[in-house]
């Protein structure tokens, strides 16, 4: 190291001396000596040392050329990469943001932190984004750059961006579209995203993507005769459950107090009738989602009536087979529950209503299954 403080001491002098045309000469020397050779970590570091004091001495133009030049070399040296990458000049900056491999994720989340919508969207344009780079793109960044990373197949989002994307893309169809045609965005996501979408978005997603919209529909449609063949004739528990719940309901008294202490004694009749009726669904939608040991719908219906993770695991107990859940799958779904959003949630049940059938409410239900008292 003594013998490259000497030489960088040199170097130095050697700038402060020559001419404008003497040290681009220099610097391309430099850049393309490191290029082609094969060198130590310690040695890259001290060309990026020459390479970077030179750089401040040459014009945007010749910048962004050396940017080109660095930017898909898998060696540059990490602190002339950092340098570029942070030039105000986007003609500089923007092909490493782009295409440098030596940028690491807390680098980038510093750019996007520090710099203009024009360094985010090229940030977006990489070939691969992790999660902790995509959160602050998705804050952070205008419609332009939200659309942008939408699209780049290699970026990868967390719950909060689909959800913060879903947010963004109200009153935006490219962006809507673009976010239900993402391979890896998650069901209950997908479902937010169909429940905030215009008619025609929704239209092309059901076109696109057959699958995913045929679960939600399926999931909120006419479930009866399944559950008519489980659960038999209609009982006389029922029809006591069901005046008894009605009358809570009329009386302002049918809450989360109420729902909590029922599905903590598993009275399954009651909770199921007083859900359709603080949900608006029919009776056999909400069993179906009690039952389903897919828990998507179930958390869904509960973040929209904001109900504590107290009520919800309740509910959830009340569903399992024998009533038991693994302390694992009960952490994981608390975490799970904690990520969705109140707003979003309410957005999918007006969704849910709207696929419902046969006669809305439970109100308004002829005949419902029978369920058995634990």
């Amino acid at each position: 190291m003594t013998e490259q403080k000497s030489f960088l001491r040199d170097l130095d002098e050697a700038v402060q001396r020559g001419t404008a045309e003497s040290r681009a000469r220099a610097l391309w020397h430099t850049t393309d000596l490191m290029i082609t050779g094969r060198y130590s970590e310690d040695e890259i570091w001290t060309f990026g040392e020459v390479i970077g004091r030179l750089a401040d001495e040459i014009e945007v133009a010749a910048r962004a050329q050396l940017a080109k030049q660095l930017a898909r070399f898998d060696q540059a040296p990490v602190n002339i990469i950092h340098k570029l990458a942070f030039d105000d000049s986007i003609e500089v900056a923007g092909p490493i943001l782009r295409d440098s491999v030596r940028l690491e994720p807390y680098a980038l989340v510093a750019n996007v932190c520090t710099k203009d919508q024009s360094h985010m969207l090229a940030i977006t344009q990489r070939k691969s984004l992790d999660e902790s780079v995509t959160d602050v793109l998705v804050t952070r960044g205008d419609q332009e750059v939200v659309k942008s990373v939408a699209k780049n197949d290699g970026a990868r989002f967390s719950d909060f961006g689909f959800l913060h994307m879903i947010q963004r893309a109200e009153g935006d169809s490219i962006l809507a579209e673009q976010l239900g045609l993402r391979k890896d965005i998650p069901r209950h996501v997908f479902q937010q995203l169909i429940a905030k979408a215009s008619d025609d978005v929704r239209k092309r997603l059901e076109r696109e993507r057959p699958s995913m919209v045929g679960d939600i529909q399926t999931s909120v449609t006419d479930v009866a005769g399944e559950l008519q063949s489980k659960f038999g004739p209609v009982s006389r528990s029922y029809f006591v459950a069901k005046r008894v719940v009605m009358t809570q309901h009329k009386q302002g008294n049918l809450n989360e107090t109420s729902i909590s202490g029922y599905a903590r004694f598993h009275k399954l009749e009651e909770v199921t009738i007083g859900l359709s009726l603080l949900c608006a669904l029919p009776v056999d939608v909400i069993e179906r989602a009690v039952l389903d040991k897919n828990r998507e719908m179930l958390l869904i219906l509960a973040k929209a009536l904001d109900f504590s993770w107290a009520t919800t695991m309740s509910l959830l107990f009340l569903g399992a087979k024998d009533h038991r859940i693994t302390a694992k799958d009960l952490k994981d779904t608390e975490a799970e529950y904690g990520r969705l959003n109140v707003a979003t949630s309410r957005s999918v049940l007006k969704f849910y209503q709207t696929r419902k059938t046969g006669g809305g409410t439970e109100s308004e239900v002829k005949r419902q299954p029978a369920l058995a008292v634990h």
